[in-house]
């Protein structure tokens, strides 16, 4: 017989495997040169309908009586030196389904059009295991820069 799992404890398990997914990313995109960090903002699209660019807001757990960092969308900012004096800049957020929202897509479409990143990329589980999967959001979506 099967023991039913509750919400709580799939939630916490998602959680976690999330992360570990994240840390992959993160060693991966090092390993390829990229200078990788969190990105601690976010869009709001509440109060003007344009959007702009604030810090994240801290979430609280009352169970672990803790606040949790890194809430900002997308979830790493990466640079990399191109020439003498440029650098590439891309934001990364990692799903491992690679699906984004309609929330996501807008904020994602925002950061582009106001040049904060030059690319965003959304890391996915890859077909093989332990493979991770790099979509450019702007040519899946037909996002012309």
């Amino acid at each position: 017989m099967k023991k039913k799992v509750s919400s709580s404890q799939r939630g916490k398990k998602n959680r976690a495997v999330g992360i570990r997914f994240e840390a992959k990313v993160r060693a991966h995109l090092e390993g390829m040169g990229w200078t990788v960090s969190k990105w601690m903002n976010t869009v709001d699209f509440d109060k003007e309908k344009s959007g702009r660019l604030v810090p994240a807001k801290r979430k609280y757990n009352p169970f672990f009586k803790a606040l949790s960092i890194g809430t900002g969308f997308p979830d790493l900012v990466c640079f990399k030196r191109h020439g003498k004096k440029y650098y590439d800049i891309i934001g990364v957020e990692v799903k491992r389904n690679g699906y984004l929202d309609k929330i996501e897509k807008g904020m994602c479409y925002w950061l582009l059009e106001n040049k904060i990143f030059g690319r965003i990329l959304v890391a996915k589980l890859g077909k093989k295991r332990g493979e991770v999967e790099y979509i450019d959001f702007a040519k899946r979506y037909n996002k012309v820069q």
